[in-house]
């Protein structure tokens, strides 16, 4: 076309729903040499109005190499189908031999109807040369993509939050997506999902669950903030949880039930070096100690204060890194000999809450008619919508804090609220 110039004419067939639209919108983007334009119904009608629309896309200056000019199933926007769709391809006949003779354009016509395509495709009976093809046909993306596709764009248009944070899971759109005839269709599926969001989640939780997870080094920092939206309080990352799941997990687990309760406590699971918590917890074998307040001062700025005294700000975040000096290496063979006291590492955790204004205490058990879970730490805040915090404590060995072991813990952790909130029945 760019050689001969001219006009070249495509019908395109494609069920509703399969991303014609979509496709023909994206063409430029992808095709920087070429400029896109959507043709009305007048400039279907009026040769005069066709040849304005397209000088108009042209300009003056910096003409595109190529106009592509899309009309976008223009049968289905009239009570009854005229000739005026074969009286237009049959007026591209004589301006390509006129008007456009040296002016490469490209003409699409997308219809949902085979038939149709095939009319336009006749029409173009007195100057084949125009007729890129007379069958083509757009079936859009591989169904096996369609599940990724529709949770990405959903993220994209909600300030990458996923579709689970309103439980509907990755499960569920690839069932939605098997039973779609097109992606339109799939996408469609999951808005009427979503519009059904109406669940006793928006009744929240009093209680919050925090899995307080101590860390060595700048690799078990990464590996744990990995499994969060670190930016957004540490919260709880289903994706990121669910990618870490083997084929037998996904198959196995009550899935749906845990994404609930990840939701109805806010659970989040939230890193602290353990060079914050060695001088505050030396000799753990004493019940009462004096904490000193320059190591109170350190404590109280970590990300997990921040979380539990509900202060966080993600304007002022900075995230947790790690800081090679003698302290951090005097933590890390501290917290090798003390993962095997876990109790005792909980209490001294509620003193040092304790002497920072909060009401804190080890060994808590919460009781619902469902269930029952004990809290390492439980703090409670009077007046808050949530005045409960459950503390997790995850003093997991630095060995053993593998994407593996932290998939597992998180799991126990959403098992064990799924059955207090009553999601899951106690086995």
């Amino acid at each position: 076309m760019q050689i001969t110039g001219g006009i070249r004419f495509l019908p395109i067939f494609g069920r509703s729903g399969s991303g014609k639209s979509s496709a023909a919108r994206e063409l430029a983007t992808h095709l920087p040499e070429c400029k896109v334009v959507e043709l009305t119904r007048s400039a279907i009608a009026s040769e005069a109005a066709l040849l304005e629309e397209l000088r108009a896309v042209d300009g003056y200056r910096n003409q595109s190499q190529l106009i592509i000019a899309v009309i976008d199933q223009f049968e289905e926007r009239v009570a009854e189908k005229t000739a005026l769709p074969s009286q237009f391809v049959e007026r591209l006949s004589l301006l390509d031999r006129g008007e456009l003779r040296q002016r490469p354009v490209l003409f699409i016509w997308l219809t949902t109807s085979r038939e149709f395509q095939a009319d336009l495709a006749a029409a173009t009976s007195r100057n084949e040369r125009i007729l890129l093809a007379r069958d083509f046909e757009l079936t859009g993306p591989q169904r096996s993509n369609w599940a990724e596709i529709v949770e990405e764009t959903f993220a994209f248009h909600n300030r990458n939050q996923p579709l689970a944070d309103f439980e509907v899971l990755t499960s569920d759109v690839e069932e939605i997506s098997d039973k779609s005839p097109t992606i339109g269709a799939a996408i469609e599926a999951v808005a009427e999902k979503l519009a059904s969001y109406t669940t006793k989640l928006h009744d929240i939780s009093r209680y919050q669950v925090v899995m307080l997870w101590p860390v060595t080094d700048g690799l078990r920092i990464t590996r744990v903030a990995g499994f969060t939206s670190a930016r957004d309080g540490y919260k709880l990352d289903w994706n990121a949880f669910y990618r870490e799941l083997n084929e037998d997990d996904r198959q196995s687990l009550p899935l749906s039930e845990l994404n609930r309760a990840r939701l109805y406590f806010d659970v989040r699971l939230v890193p602290i070096a353990a060079a914050d918590l060695h001088p505050l917890c030396k000799d753990l074998d004493k019940e009462v100690v004096d904490p000193s307040r320059s190591y109170l001062d350190r404590f109280e700025k970590s990300h997990f204060i921040s979380i539990v005294g509900e202060k966080w700000d993600p304007s002022t975040f900075s995230p947790l890194r790690e800081r090679e000096s003698e302290r951090a290496k005097n933590a890390r063979e501290w917290y090798e000999g003390v993962t095997t006291k876990p109790t005792q590492l909980g209490a001294r955790i509620a003193l040092c809450l304790r002497a920072l204004g909060f009401d804190a205490h080890s060994e808590r058990e919460i009781r619902t008619p469902n269930s029952k879970v004990r809290a390492d730490v439980l703090v409670q805040r009077p007046g808050s919508q949530q005045d409960s915090v459950i503390i997790e404590l995850k003093a997991f060995s630095t060995e053993n804090t593998r994407p593996s072991s932290i998939k597992d813990a998180i799991r126990v952790t959403l098992k064990r609220h799924a059955q207090l909130a009553g999601f899951l029945a106690r086995q």
